[in-house]
C-alpha cells in the first residue's frame, strides 16, 4: 500500500493571513521527497484553500501523481481538462461543510456520473469515485466505467466503540475486495491517523490511502517531511506484514 499527502491543510493556512506562506507546492515537494506517491488536493467552488493557480503550479512541479479531488460541475469540469491531473477524483461537495462528509450518491446519479467519467476518458485521464463501502454503491461505480474507487473511511475513522470499529472495517474490506473483482482499482481516505491507518493497511486490496490533517497535525511536532515519512512507514510495515 502507498500513501498519498492531501496538502489543502497547508493552503488554509496560507489564506488565513492573506499571504504567499506557507507554500502548498513546495510542501507538495517535500512530501514527494520524503517518500509520499502523489499529492492530493481539493479545488473546491469557493476556493476555500486549493486555489486555480495552486492547481497550475502543482501540475509543473511534482515528479509523482497529482491527484486532482474534484466536484463534477462544469467550471471544474473544464479546469481539470485543461489542467490535466494525473488522476481526478469526484467528490459531493457542500459549501456549509467543513470537510467532505460522505461518498457521491451514485446510485441516484449514477448516468451523470457516466457521462462525466467518459468525458474525462476522453482527455485521457483517469477517473476515481468517491464513494460509501457499500455493496450497491461499489455495484454501480463500476457500471460507470470508472478507474477506480476511492472508499471513504470517515464513519470508520469517526467510530468509537469496538463493535463499531470492527463493523466499519468489515465494511471497507468487503467493499474493497468487490472492487478489485469488479476489475476497478481501490483506493481509501478520511480521516486517517497514525492510529486507524494501521487496520486499513493490512487489506490488500487497497492499494493506496490518501491522509492530509492527521499528518499536518503531526507536523507541527516533527515537521512535515518527518510526518510523512513516519507515516509511509507504519502503512509499509503493517502492509508487508499481510503479504507474507
Amino acid at each position: 500500500m502507498h500513501v498519498a499527502i492531501n496538502i489543502d491543510h497547508i493552503a488554509t493556512l496560507r489564506n488565513a493571513r492573506g499571504g504567499q506562506q506557507p507554500d502548498p507546492v513546495l510542501a507538495a515537494l517535500v512530501c514527494e521527497e520524503a517518500g509520499a506517491v502523489g499529492i492530493v488536493c481539493h479545488l473546491r467552488e469557493d476556493r476555500r484553500h486549493i486555489r486555480d493557480e495552486d492547481v497550475w503550479r502543482l501540475r509543473s512541479a511534482i515528479r509523482t501523481k497529482l491527484d486532482l479531488e474534484m466536484a463534477a460541475t462544469e467550471e471544474i469540469i473544464t479546469i481539470a481538462c485543461q489542467v490535466k491531473p494525473d488522476l481526478v477524483t469526484l467528490v459531493p461537495e457542500r459549501r456549509q461543510e467543513l470537510t467532505t462528509e460522505r461518498g457521491i450518491d451514485i446510485l441516484m446519479q449514477k448516468e451523470y456520473y457516466t457521462k462525466v467519467v467518459e468525458r474525462f476518458h476522453a482527455h485521457n485521464i483517469p477517473v476515481s469515485l468517491f464513494i460509501d463501502p457499500v455493496e450497491e454503491h461499489v455495484r454501480a461505480a463500476a457500471e460507470t466505467g470508472t478507474d477506480m474507487i476511492e472508499l471513504h473511511t470517515g464513519e470508520y475513522a469517526e467510530s468509537t466503540t469496538e463493535k463499531e470499529i470492527k463493523q466499519h472495517l468489515e465494511r471497507i474490506r468487503a467493499a474493497a475486495i468487490l472492487g478489485k473483482q469488479l476489475g476497478m482499482k481501490v483506493n481509501a481516505g478520511h480521516g486517517l491517523d497514525y492510529n486507524n491507518i494501521i487496520p486499513i493497511a493490512a487489506i490488500s486490496e487497497i492499494q493506496e490511502v490518501s491522509i492530509g490533517y492527521a499528518i499536518i497535525v503531526r507536523a507541527l511536532e516533527v515537521g512535515l517531511a518527518e510526518a510523512v515519512r513516519q507515516m509511509v512507514t507504519l502503512v509499509k510495515q503493517h502492509s508487508q506484514t499481510t503479504m507474507q
